[in-house]
């Protein structure tokens, strides 16, 4: 039989986890603990990686503590080290969403433009770029909010932020009050559309219908100069 080991003695238990060779499953738990002090930041976001994979496949029921951890051939205990429980996870899933999706459409709207439709077409960006806007991330969010009420108040604050940013980048062009924050509401409650419908089109198509999108909202035609430097960020 094996000698007995002190739980108290750390180096042994540091031992055991270098020889990769757990004597307990107290002590599996303490080797699962001293890799997570090495590798703290990148086993929370692989926790994070994957609740968002379940949530845009199958939905805020699918992202569950087991299977994540099962996932990522971790264990539990590597999840609560990371996480106080399934609902702190899945705020940083909301804070995600929040950051990538709401902070990114604002700071589009408040680059830098010459003109309303460079403006809009910085905004345009976003509906091309998932790096930029995540259209299956907002999906999954607002299916979400469909059974959840602070997390249909989370995405109608996060809604208003929107069109404020919009209505602002109207205002910043000389339209009066009410003409902003129409034009943002039609540029917002379109897009939203396309995100709920699940709209499936071609990059070819989309881009052939933006010069009309553009001239629709801000109510001016559209300078060739201004679409060419549009298309030369999106020439790949």
């Amino acid at each position: 039989m094996a000698p007995a080991r002190s739980l108290d003695n750390t180096v042994r238990l540091t031992d055991t986890c270098v020889n990769n060779f757990p004597f307990s499953a107290i002590e599996a738990s303490f080797c699962d603990m001293t890799a997570m002090t090495r590798t703290d930041t990148s086993q929370a976001e692989a926790f994070l990686e994957a609740a968002y994979a379940r949530l845009i496949e199958g939905g805020v029921d699918a992202v569950k503590v087991a299977p994540l951890a099962e996932a990522l051939t971790l264990t539990r205990t590597a999840f609560y080290w990371h996480f106080k429980d399934r609902e702190s996870l899945l705020e940083a899933l909301l804070a995600r969403w929040e950051a990538k999706n709401t902070g990114n459409l604002i700071a589009q709207a408040e680059a830098f433009a010459e003109t309303i439709n460079e403006a809009i077409l910085n905004l345009f960006d976003a509906w091309l770029l998932p790096d930029i806007f995540d259209a299956r991330f907002d999906f999954a969010i607002r299916n979400w909010a469909l059974s959840d009420a602070a997390v249909k108040a989370k995405v109608q604050a996060n809604d208003a932020l929107r069109i404020d940013a919009l209505t602002a980048m109207f205002a910043r062009f000389g339209y009066d009050a009410l003409a902003a924050e129409t034009r943002a509401r039609a540029i917002y409650y379109t897009q939203i559309g396309y995100i709920s419908m699940m709209v499936v089109e071609t990059r070819a198509v989309r881009l052939q219908r933006m010069p009309s999108y553009v001239e629709t909202y801000s109510g001016r035609a559209l300078k060739e100069a201004e679409w060419t430097r549009f298309l030369a960020r999106h020439s790949t």
